[in-house]
């Protein structure tokens, strides 16, 4: 299992995602078009953000860029909220780097794909690799004035 941070928004922000699409209902395919560069550059913004709330152990920062209906690959808000709890007690201190690769707008929605990196430092050990994606989407959607997480919705 992947976790999910924010990235991520990832953890947006991170990644922890494996998914099999927006909507498995879904019967005809959703064109995708290339985000304009302002869309880029306030998503990028949010992401960066969210990594700086992970790194500052802020599990509400973090989970302030997610909505309340997260839904996807099974986990929810909640379960994304336990993942960080586990993270943050097993990690004497975190380090992430996330890259926006690009973003594509499908029906309105923000399709994010990163690529980062989350690293852990454990008592005695050190530091260690705890997670690494490549190019992972994640989905957002505008609630208001400000870009939340929303998931696959599966």
């Amino acid at each position: 299992m992947r976790w999910r941070l924010i990235g991520v928004a990832t953890v947006m922000l991170l990644g922890l995602w494996a998914n099999d699409g927006l909507n498995a209902q879904s019967t005809s395919p959703r064109p995708a078009v290339q985000a304009p560069p302002e869309t880029v550059r306030e998503l990028g913004a949010l992401v960066e953000q969210a990594r700086a709330r992970f790194v500052a152990r802020d599990t509400n920062g973090v989970l302030g860029y997610v909505a309340e209906n997260y839904r996807s690959a099974g986990n929810t808000k909640p379960a994304l909220r336990e993942q960080l709890l586990a993270i943050y007690s097993l990690y004497d201190a975190v380090q992430a780097r996330v890259q926006v690769d690009q973003v594509h707008l499908v029906d309105g929605d923000a399709w994010i794909y990163t690529t980062g990196e989350v690293n852990g430092r454990l008592p005695i050990v050190g530091w260690v690799s705890v997670l690494s994606w490549q190019k992972e989407p994640e989905v957002a959607r505008r609630q208001g004035s400000t870009w939340r997480l929303i998931g696959f919705q599966d």
